[in-house]
């Protein structure tokens, strides 16, 4: 063991004083278990890659034993002598007999793992030291195409690239953890009233035929323009958000025991606009009322009360325009590390940028990233998504799910799909004539009956039924409640 750790790198110059985190040793007894037995390399292949070592003969011994490993080919000493023995490097520090003292002084099989990490936390200390450099050198240069704030973001990617490393990785889990896993939602779901599972939209059928929104779910939400996605989105981030109370969970852990912080992607409206939509809800005062202020004083003392008791409501709106998916993933994490963060909103998908040119494979990378951000978040993900014109060809303007624009993609990597649906919409854009009394009759009939209701319409549901659920929808509020209640209200009033 002594005799290898005498590896003798080049000495550092002055400016170099500090020498880059790693261990040489750590590195030598690691690749000599494995030589001496392969079976160590599926125990440390999931924590540790080639460039994670530190010397670059090592990267290369370790690189060509795992590739002969990987073809269930013998890796010794002997085997890797045939690849390496011309390696410039190797020739350096003796030849193939250096592989030979490594396997000699193979550490024992149970500290591989250990060595592992110790080495994968070096590269990461090594690769934290190359960020900050890159930091301070672009901040240091006065680039004018390069503002701070852009810098920040691009920092802030790196460093969660980096962060992110090794998560993904977590390789198979017994059906012991899997099933424990299982019983602690159906345990919360019990626990909770109403008997669900996920966080409450306070829609009750809506809920009613969730089981409420759930953690690592993508929720497509769409609907032709003019039906109230946006509108419904708003509603149930407001109602979610001003149920939001914090305690200790089942689990034991602290957060969100009601309610929940809501995240609001506005890739469309500006937060000032949704924040108005929320405000007319919440006060009960029309929003077109509310834009032009024409309010009375008892209306306006109204709208100041709503907007003093939602201070404090968890919602955070980010209304940056075209933001890309690597940029809103990025957001989204930072937004959890500081305030929390339990349920998540884009409005709307297509607004997205990707990085490909091709609109169908941009699309793909965009759903399939929004999907990425709810399982590693362990938050639902409600993404807005518009509709193609086909619906409007039709006889029955009820959408599907081959209405979605690029759909397979969207289509694909979502648990729920929803449609957003008002007939009244449609109805009234065909009002007749006010000559003809027998179809003007017929019309108000027509309108009558489907006036203040919308319907959601479950075409996708993962792990549920598909169905219509029936909604009111109140337009001067912009806003949408449980039909149910709405008719026991009117029955009480008689």
């Amino acid at each position: 063991m002594n005799e290898i750790s005498v590896f003798n790198p080049a000495a550092p110059s002055v400016e170099q004083a500090q020498p880059a985190p790693h261990s040489v040793e750590a590195e030598q007894q690691l690749l000599g278990a494995i030589l001496t037995n392969n079976d160590i390399y599926d125990r440390v292949a999931s924590i540790i890659q080639p460039h994670h070592f530190y010397e670059p003969v090592h990267q290369r011994i370790y690189e060509t034993a795992a590739a002969r490993i990987a073809k269930n080919n013998l890796a010794s000493p002997v085997t890797l002598k045939a690849f390496l023995e011309d390696d410039e490097g190797l020739q350096e520090l003796g030849g193939p007999a250096y592989l030979v003292r490594l396997a000699g002084a193979a550490i024992s099989s149970f500290a591989a793992r250990d060595y592992a990490q110790m080495i994968y936390d070096m590269a990461i200390r090594r690769e934290l030291i190359d960020v900050g450099k890159d930091i301070a050198d672009r901040a240091a240069s006065m680039n004018v195409d390069s503002e701070p704030s852009e810098q920040i973001v691009e920092a802030e990617q790196k460093l969660y690239k980096l962060a992110e490393q090794g998560q993904s990785e977590q390789g198979f889990q017994s059906f012991l953890r899997a099933v424990t896993d299982a019983v602690n939602v159906a345990n919360a779901a019990y626990q909770r009233d109403g008997g669900l599972a996920g966080v409450p939209t306070q829609l009750i059928d809506l809920d009613s035929k969730l089981g409420g929104l759930h953690k690592s779910d993508l929720l497509i939400l769409a609907g032709r323009p003019s039906m109230g996605k946006t509108s419904l989105a708003t509603n149930i981030a407001y109602n979610i958000a001003k149920s939001y109370k914090k305690g200790t969970r089942p689990d034991g852990s602290e957060g969100a025991i009601d309610g929940g912080v809501v995240g609001f992607f506005s890739l469309e409206m500006s937060a000032e606009q949704l924040a108005g939509r929320i405000l007319a809800e919440a006060s009960e005062i029309s929003s077109h009322k509310i834009r032009q202020g024409d309010m009375t004083e008892e209306e306006f003392r109204r709208f100041v009360e709503a907007a003093k008791s939602l201070e404090a409501c968890p919602l955070y709106i980010d209304d940056t325009a075209a933001i890309p998916i690597s940029q809103l993933a990025a957001r989204a994490r930072r937004l959890k590390r500081t305030h929390g963060l339990d349920v998540l909103i884009v409005d709307y998908l297509q607004l997205i940028r990707g990085s490909s040119e091709n609109r169908v494979q941009e699309i793909g990378e965009i759903s399939m990233g929004l999907k990425a951000i709810a399982k590693e978040l362990e938050i639902p993900v409600i993404a807005l998504s518009q509709l193609s014109r086909q619906v409007e060809n039709r006889d029955d303007k009820r959408p599907q799910l081959s209405d979605l624009r690029e759909s397979g993609s969207i289509e694909q990597d979502a648990d729920v799909v929803m449609f957003v649906y008002r007939e009244e919409y449609y109805v009234g854009r065909e009002e007749p004539s006010s000559d003809n009394l027998d179809k003007m009759a017929e019309w108000q009939d027509r309108m009558s009956a489907v006036h203040g209701m919308a319907e959601v319409i479950i075409g996708k549901q993962r792990h549920g039924p598909i169905g219509t659920v029936k909604l009111s929808f109140e337009a001067q509020f912009t806003r949408f409640g449980n039909l149910v209640r709405a008719f026991q209200q009117g029955a009480d009033d008689y």
